[in-house]
């Protein structure tokens, strides 16, 4: 397959943005239909499909008519968090291969349909995880694989950005947060700093999560934005969020290892995904973009070393960015997100034009989906241990 036809299923700002600055702009594909619940949308996709794509797509409200297209090859998934899943599995039954952006389970059951439909129809499906193709995020996996920190025991992330401005206004721009925050109570969006660590950790390839606890505190940032911010709403005035402001979800893998996740959106903060990987040799951490090494020189600023050492990161590019990044740079980068979206479309692409396992599948999305669903059940019952099914069905120890 050298020239792929793209069907777009979702089209509001991450959809229409990966769509026009990614996918438009990638020789050997073309957009062939778009989608959007919302006619307004998807014919706003069409017109710039039109303008820059230099042709006429489908355009439609209904996702079954782009993923029963006979001009569809592989369709990209870009909606509310809560469709996900049900698209990708009828996109896969229809033998459509399937980019599925990312976002929490809201059931173990429709993680096992996700495996279980990808199993029975072999189609190739993979889960856009951008973080994953991060520049320090590869750099700090490389520096891992290569043993220049050791033996990794210990992991953090976190999904830390001021969202309440987007979740206040969800009814405005009709953004799916909003409900899910009036309604739920879990590590809603834990792919961003779960996935890169456990590639670092090797999560479903000689390793697998055994089991997670989570926290959440009390609910109160919103409200108190609403209130300053959105005087006039009657609705949201008098709602109750039960969405925890910061959600703490510590996870226990087969090797040994620990990770703590945090969420905190709904706080005055700075944006920042807080990846940190510890081993016995050394850190990477992202929060001051360092590096620290167990050598001499090293031990002897260790009291200085934060005032003479933060942001040192760059130092150690030349030795250890990760061979992609080394060529993309190279080729010169582009995309959104600092190049992540290009990579990882990049990734998918040339996956299933040479069809090559893709970088992060079916068992990552499942595994790592399966926290929301899991931390919501932690929560729920004090903070109580819950058990991370093995959606690799063992085949994580023959790897």
């Amino acid at each position: 397959m050298k020239h792929i036809n793209v069907g777009v299923i979702g089209l509001g700002n991450r959809g229409s943005g990966i769509m026009e600055w990614v996918l438009l702009k990638m020789p050997e594909v073309t957009v062939t239909a778009v989608c959007d619940a919302y006619e307004d949308r998807a014919q706003k996709a069409a017109e710039v499909v039109k303008e820059k794509g230099g042709n006429t797509p489908l355009v439609t409200t209904d996702y079954m008519d782009v993923v029963t297209s006979d001009n569809v090859d592989a369709v990209v998934i870009l909606t509310a968090w809560e469709s996900h899943v049900s698209i990708a599995l009828a996109a896969m039954r229809n033998k459509k291969a399937v980019a599925m952006e990312v976002g929490g389970a809201y059931t173990v059951k429709e993680c096992w349909e996700l495996v279980n439909t990808y199993e029975e129809t072999k189609t190739p499906f993979m889960f856009l995880e951008n973080c994953c193709f991060g520049r320090r995020e590869m750099m700090a996996l490389n520096m891992a694989q290569l043993g220049v920190l050791g033996e990794i025991v210990h992991c953090a992330g976190c999904y830390a950005h001021d969202l309440r401005k987007e979740i206040s206004f969800g009814c405005e721009n009709r953004h799916y947060r909003l409900r899910n925050y009036l309604n739920r109570n879990c590590e809603n969006y834990p792919t961003h700093d779960l996935g890169p660590i456990a590639k670092v950790l090797s999560i479903n390839h000689g390793n697998r999560i055994l089991s997670l606890t989570s926290t959440a505190s009390k609910a109160a940032g919103l409200k108190e934005y609403i209130k300053t911010n959105k005087p006039a709403d009657d609705v949201l005035q008098d709602a109750t969020f039960k969405q925890g402001d910061v959600v703490t979800t510590v996870i226990t893998c087969a090797g040994g290892e620990t990770i703590v996740l945090t969420l905190d959106t709904t706080l005055p903060r700075y944006y920042s995904r807080g990846f940190t990987v510890r081993g016995t040799k050394g850190m990477y951490e992202e929060v001051t973009d360092s590096v620290f090494l167990d050598t001499p020189e090293d031990r002897e600023k260790d009291f200085t070393w934060r005032a003479n050492c933060v942001g040192n990161a760059a130092s150690y590019e030349e030795a250890y960015d990760h061979p992609v990044w080394k060529r993309y740079i190279e080729e010169g980068v582009q995309g959104g997100h600092d190049g992540m979206d290009w990579l990882e479309f990049q990734a998918f692409f040339h996956c299933l034009r040479e069809g090559e396992p893709m970088p992060v599948d079916v068992y990552d999305a499942a595994t790592w989906m399966a926290v929301t669903t899991l931390s919501e059940q932690s929560i729920c019952n004090g903070s109580v241990p819950v058990a991370m099914p093995d959606f690799t069905r063992g085949k994580w120890l023959m790897e």
